[in-house]
């Protein structure tokens, strides 16, 4: 089962020639989610391979404009390229408190018209997220009962006390969860973890038994147990190696840091982590001061979590591309080398955009 993330906008503040603004597209097996969707965003897909059609799910890190100001566009775009006779389920998103008043007023004031239903879940923050003077009350940012009309009832997501992070969904084959991250104002981190596949079926072992290739394979590799004509039961735990392990990927908001522990367990042995680093380490007095992080950050917290590959995102715009540089300009290629120093050689991934990055997926069975 293939996985991708399709880097659209690697940039800061802003989308430049050589940047666009944040947003980075998660596949697998023909459908499509969204991680933030800053101004120009659909231009960005247009350019891409991906089809706008295709995205079923948007997650919005948190309310600044470079990461939001493109979704009421894409929802268009998305409306405009399908038809108005077909049935589409209701296009998901996902965000912090506010992000349903501010589609329902851009919506409303532009009298914009959907060809399919869409519905906003709203995470609820708290204080420890942002600067106190930046902190809003979360009933001052809610949207009155008046929805838009191609918009259904969403759910309003409060931290789990006992977990201390968001349960967001729960798909057929991943969950996504989300914790709490500090910036100037609540910033969320993603985490996309694929659930466990059963291990492959001992075949040899059944054929000893007298159980030949067919139907009753198929039901032991779904978990279900078996009898045989001579009313022996085999079980799925006899017959089956170890399951193998799921994919976690996790995408990171702006931020100066994350808000307790529980990130760094949410993000444990995690294939690819996806982190700002917005300015390079000479300027981490700025970068904490606006409630961003440097590379060493970054860095560090990979580190700290034992991830397989540190992609680094969300730079500021003086950091042009690595083919674009010239005499002069700042190097961006001077961030890897300052990430790669605490990783110890690691190798750490510039995300450029239009990258596309592959996780494959895992072959050996868990130790469980």
């Amino acid at each position: 089962m293939a996985v991708d993330l399709t880097f659209l906008g690697t940039g800061a503040a802003f989308p430049s020639r050589s940047r666009g603004a944040s947003a980075v597209a998660w596949r697998h097996e023909g459908e499509c989610w969204l991680f933030d969707c800053g101004e120009g965003t659909q231009t960005q897909v247009l350019r891409s391979a991906l089809r706008a059609g295709k995205i079923s799910k948007v997650f919005i890190t948190h309310l600044h404009g470079d990461h939001l100001f493109g979704l009421p566009g894409l929802l268009c775009t998305v409306s405009l390229q399908c038809s108005s006779t077909s049935v589409k389920q209701p296009l998901e998103i996902y965000g912090p408190v506010g992000l349903r008043k501010y589609l329902r007023t851009c919506l409303g004031i532009s009298q914009s018209q959907l060809n399919f239903p869409y519905v906003v879940h709203e995470l609820i923050p708290t204080q420890d997220q942002c600067f106190p003077e930046e902190w809003r009350y979360p009933s001052d940012q809610k949207a009155d009962d008046q929805l838009h009309p191609q918009e259904q009832q969403g759910k309003t997501i409060h931290l789990d006390p006992q977990e201390n992070c968001y349960h967001l969904l729960d798909h057929k084959h991943f969950t996504v969860k989300a914790f709490k991250l500090f910036h100037r104002i609540p910033s969320f981190g993603f985490v996309i973890e694929e659930k466990e596949r059963p291990g492959r079926l001992l075949t040899q072992k059944l054929k000893d038994m007298g159980v030949h290739p067919g139907p009753l394979y198929g039901k032991l590799k779904n978990g279900q147990a078996i009898t045989l004509d001579n009313g022996e039961t085999v079980f799925p735990m006899d017959v089956l190696e170890g399951p193998v392990p799921g994919r976690k990927i996790c995408i990171l908001g702006d931020c100066s840091g994350i808000v307790g522990d529980v990130g760094k367990k949410l993000c444990l042995d995690a294939d690819v982590l996806v982190h700002e680093a917005t300015l390079d380490d000479s300027q981490a007095d700025k970068a904490k001061e606006h409630g961003h992080c440097t590379p060493k950050t970054a860095a560090e917290f990979a580190k700290s979590c034992k991830v397989k590959r540190l992609v680094l995102t969300h730079f500021s715009q003086r950091y042009k591309p690595a083919s674009l540089i010239n005499e002069g300009d700042d190097n961006v290629l001077e961030l890897k080398t300052q990430a790669e120093l605490i990783l110890e050689g690691q190798e750490v991934t510039l995300a450029e955009d239009f990258l596309v990055l592959e996780i494959p997926s895992k072959k050996k069975p868990s130790n469980k």
